[in-house]
Parts: structure tokens; sequence; C-alpha cells
């Protein structure tokens, strides 16, 4: 046979024999149907032995007891369902473990009397506060201070919890019957328990006034809260196009190109030019050349239309810089005349006005060169020079 205790010896003791603890918080113990099949059932098989503690070793712990207990020789510790399902349908013993060591002291017997029943589902809500309540109660016998946290360290609990269950039996009798059939949510009576500390003076009816309200403002709480969450779910799926105004045109690569009229200063950056005044076109001569297209230096002082070939690069006369970083090409390219020995001359007034262009001296005149030109062009034209010379 199993038993709640198998460590202890079964006997087998007459049920009159045996009297309920009056400090059982339990007070349900199902319908007249419920005991009915219960005790049909503890007919068939015992599963579970109860728990007792003899006359004497209770006696000495709570000696005021004697007159509820009367002449039994035994009082019930665990198991009164099963004891009173069995008195309902008039068995006359059953299987317990007498175990006098629970009663060593109040607390240790409140204590075991209460564990036994919070790991039972049948258990209701208020049930379980009054055995927390007579546990307090027995711990307070050592001293008011610190009653609830020696109470609480016996459950294994914090001492919040304690302080809650106890303040659930401060609801109104309406209320607690609620609480023990199931109809009012542990909850939402440890809410109501909160609102009845700040008002005293509210009823039952009051206090289920207010929780209706408190619950219709969490609905709709709620519903704002999904409302909102809708909304940002709908504004993270619509698509950045969609959102921007239908004229809005996406920015265009920003062109760094020098503008037109514009020259690189000392330090390569372009800056603005005053555009020179439009000059009559003259009458071209047979003897002018056309005018070629300005060429612009970029960045790096090299020609921004690419490097020459050797084939143009004898007919095309490269770019050079002046002193102040403007190209010579600007100016329209010297006259030449044939000498009778057939070498080219240059003409006096355009070719000076090169020179100046390039330095003030000699020394400058080259740097000017070097600098603006790449090594093999200007190794071309050293050699061009010296051919006039």
């Amino acid at each position: 046979m199993q038993g709640d205790v198998p460590a202890y010896e079964l006997r087998r003791l007459q049920l009159d024999d045996v009297a309920p603890t009056p400090l059982n918080p339990r007070r349900n113990f199902g319908s007249d149907e419920d005991l009915t099949r219960f005790g049909e059932e503890l007919r068939v098989a015992q599963l579970a032995a109860c728990v007792a503690v003899s006359r004497p070793a209770y006696l000495r712990l709570w000696p005021e007891h004697e007159a509820q207990i009367g002449d039994s020789g035994y009082v019930l510790v665990n198991g009164e369902r099963r004891f009173r399902s069995a008195v309902h349908v008039a068995l006359d013993a059953l299987d317990f473990v007498v175990r006098d060591d629970l009663a060593a002291s109040r607390e240790e017997f409140v204590d075991h009397l209460l564990k036994e029943n919070l790991e039972r589902e049948d258990f209701d809500v208020v049930e379980r506060a009054r055995g927390v309540l007579e546990l307090v109660r027995v711990c307070s016998e050592e001293g008011e201070k610190g009653a609830r946290t020696r109470a609480a360290k016996r459950l294994g609990r914090d001492r919040s919890w304690v302080t809650n269950q106890l303040a659930l039996l401060e609801l109104p009798a309406e209320l607690q019957k609620m609480l023990s059939s199931g109809s009012l949510a542990e909850r939402d009576g440890r809410r109501l328990a909160r609102r009845l500390k700040e008002e005293p003076e509210l009823d039952g009816a009051g206090l289920l006034a207010h929780l209706k309200e408190t619950r219709e403002q969490e609905a709709r709480s709620r519903e704002a809260e999904k409302v909102l969450l809708q909304q940002a779910r709908q504004t993270a799926a619509t698509p950045a196009s969609a959102s921007a105004p239908a004229s809005a045109e996406a920015p265009g690569p920003v062109d760094h190109s020098p503008a037109p009229g514009s020259v690189l200063s000392a330090d390569n950056t372009s800056r603005e030019t005053k555009a020179a005044p439009p000059a009559p076109s003259p009458t071209p001569s047979p003897r002018t050349p056309a005018p070629t297209e300005e060429r612009v230096l970029s960045a790096d002082n090299t020609d921004d239309t690419g490097p020459l070939s050797s084939a143009t690069a004898a007919s095309v006369p490269p770019p050079m810089l002046s002193a102040d970083n403007t190209t010579g090409t600007a100016t329209a390219p010297a006259e030449t005349t044939t000498q009778g020995n057939g070498a080219a001359e240059p003409a006096d007034e355009r070719s000076l006005l090169l020179v100046r262009q390039l330095g003030t001296s000699v020394e400058e005149q080259a740097r000017t060169l070097a600098s603006g030109l790449p090594p093999e062009q200007l190794t071309q034209l050293i050699e061009e020079l010296h051919a006039y010379v």
C-alpha cells in the first residue's frame, strides 16, 4: 500500500477515534456527489495514507482545543477530504501515519499543515490565505516583529507574497466567496485589496464598480496601442518613393569640372574670372590661321583631352602655363615668316608677349615650362628650340 510518508509505519485507525484539527484552513471539501464518489473509491483502494498526531502531542501545543477534539485519541493533520469522504459513505477505518514529530512546535505543525494543502489543486485562494494567516500568528508568538518574514521563509516565498495573501482576507465576504469559486481572479482580488486600503469606506459593490472601470480603461488603452502599432507597420511598409512629393526629383551627380571662363589658381583650385567683352569679329586674312578652341587644363595641369599621340604632338602646339597658371594658348599663335634660307622666324610682337607670360626671367620661364609640360613634350620642345638656335 502506498502512503504519503512510506518511511513511517502504517496504522489502521477507526474513524470515530480521529478528530480533524481546528487549524485546517480548508473549508471546501466538495459536494455530496464528490464525497460519495471519492468515498467509494476509498472503499476499493486507499492510495495515500492520512497523517495524524496523538492526542497528548497535540494538546501540548493547543490545550485550548481539548473541547473541540473531544475524546479522540488522534488528531488529523493531513487527509481531511479522504476522512470526510470515508465518513460520508460509512467506512469504519482508514490507513494512517502517526507522526508526533510534526508536533514539536506550533510553528512546525502549522507549517506542515499549510505546505501539504498548498500542493493541492483544489485548495482555493481564500483557504490558502487563511492558512498563511495561521502560520503568521504562530510565528508572531516569538515576537510580532519579523513574523511575516519568518512565515515567508518557512513557505519558501517572499514577504510581499505573504502580505498580499493576508490582504485578501480584508475583502468583503461576497468578494471572498467570488475568489473561492473562481469567478474573481486572484490578481483582481489583490488589486481590489490595494484599492480598499486607499478607500476603506468602499463596500463590495463599490469595489466591483472600480474593477469594471479599470478593466474598461485598460481595454481602451490596449485598443489605442493596437491602432498605433498598425499605423507604424503601414508606415514601415510604404516605399520611401511613395511618400515623397511627385514633383521632387532625385538629385543628379554633382559636376565638379571648372565652369567656362574659370581658370586654375596657384594652388590648382578653380576660381571665376570676369568674361572679356566680345570683340568684333575681324575679317580673317588668308595668312591668319583659323582660331582654335581654347583648351582647359585639369587639376593636375594635364590636358583635359588626354595625352596626345606622337603623330599630332608635332602639329598641335602643347599647352603652356603662364605665370598666373593660365594657358598660353589663349593668345593667338604667332605668325611665322620664311627667310631665304628656309628657317622659320617668329613674329616679334607675339613672341615677346608669349615670353612675358612665361615669366620675367629665363629661370622663371624655364620653371613655368617645366611645370606645365610632361617630360616627353618638354624634351621635344627643347629639341625644336635647338633647331632654331
